[in-house]
């Protein structure tokens, strides 16, 4: 016997964002989230997005035990400003059982038939910096801070529920030894001079701060031709700011700027957190700040987070001066390994800037659709 329960008490939650913790104990693979950030995210008082958005939580029992969750979600600015009649489903963990599935699934569609929407989709988030796709290859690979692991039964579950493919995601993944500077070093001076363009690097947080609320402006600029994309408002920004710009050693953000200080392209790299995370059990108290910090300063893998460009020089070459940006930087700190995060595959113009480094796909992901009936 399957019950679907709503989330509806501080200790229901806690049981919502410990279950994977359960369901991945014996997971060499999964990356757990830090529990703190998972509850703040759903707390209403505290992630701005519920400003736009609402979601509704559930756990799905049996014989007692907790076998599932699911978080299903309406982005209001999605519907209303974009008419898309979305409903996202996300935070989706599940036994080997596809009746759990069907059931959790059952409570996402009946929400979204209550406010007339019309198609149901996931796993998603909120917003395009959250956690995206159902994960299809590369299951032998550790997954990282900013991406969903699953097990391969996940695929199977919506399958048998008669769910289609919506968007297709690539991950891919380089050694910093194929960063040769002949593609990019010459060019980066040249386009510098020309566009009147200069290259900022930092090595405290608090430089980074005056710019981070352009970045975002510039970062709903660059993506906003990108499908369900939905654009991060002012008072999602600050949120963002303590969310993210915290866990980035500052000499991984690279600002490129014109003439008259107008931040014109961006980029954000990572240091690799996923063993630490491990380590870390999901709590950062005793010692679980030891481990992040010890990450931060000394991982040899990096993970490319977000790369912006603003349109008016797409295509001018500037992330050439980017990448010179992070040629230094990566030799200077003895990186070894570079990592591209979850990737629309039909967004040809992003896959054109890493060729000459001959990236190798090592993961794949997708969001799933189906029709409200």
């Amino acid at each position: 016997m399957i019950t679907i329960k709503q989330v509806s008490s501080p200790k229901d939650l806690k049981a919502f964002v410990k279950f994977p913790f359960e369901l991945y104990k014996d997971s060499t693979k999964w990356v757990p989230p830090i529990i703190k950030q998972e509850l703040e995210t759903f707390d209403k008082n505290k992630n701005p997005i519920f400003n736009d958005a609402e979601a509704t939580l559930f756990l799905a029992y049996k014989n007692n035990e907790i076998v599932g969750r699911i978080a299903a979600i309406i982005n209001w600015l999605e519907v209303k400003q974009q008419n898309q009649k979305k409903m996202r489903f996300g935070w989706f963990d599940v036994i080997d059982d596809v009746e759990v599935t069907k059931a959790l699934l059952e409570k996402v569609h009946e929400i979204g038939k209550a406010n007339a929407l019309d198609y149901v989709e996931g796993p998603v988030g909120f917003s395009n910096l959250d956690k995206v796709g159902l994960m299809t290859e590369g299951y032998e690979y550790m997954g990282n801070m900013i991406t969903w692991y699953n097990y391969p039964y996940y695929v199977n579950h919506f399958q048998e529920l008669g769910y289609k493919d919506e968007k297709l995601y690539s991950e891919s993944r380089f050694p910093f030894s194929n960063v040769k500077t002949e593609h990019f070093y010459k060019a980066q001076e040249l386009i510098k001079k020309r566009y009147q363009l200069t290259a900022l690097g930092f090595t405290k947080t608090e430089e980074v701060m005056p710019y981070v609320d352009k970045m975002f402006d510039l970062f709903n600029q660059s993506y906003a031709s990108l499908s369900s994309f939905v654009a991060i408002t002012d008072i999602q920004k600050a949120y963002f700011k303590k969310k993210f710009i915290s866990f980035v050693n500052p000499e991984y953000i690279k600002f490129v700027v014109d003439k008259n200080d107008e931040l014109v392209a961006f980029a954000i790299v990572m240091p690799s957190f996923a063993k630490a995370l491990q380590k870390t059990k999901g709590k950062l108290f005793p010692f679980g700040f030891t481990h992040i910090l010890h990450a931060k300063k000394h991982s040899k893998e990096v993970v490319f987070y977000l790369i912006g460009i603003h349109p008016d020089y797409q295509n001018k070459g500037v992330t050439a001066v980017i990448f010179n940006e992070y040629y230094n930087v990566f030799t200077k700190k003895g990186i070894l390994n570079c990592v591209r995060t979850p990737e629309l595959e039909d967004n040809l113009a992003i896959h054109q800037i890493w060729k000459h480094f001959k990236p190798e796909v090592f993961k794949r992901r997708k969001t799933v659709r189906k029709a409200i009936e």
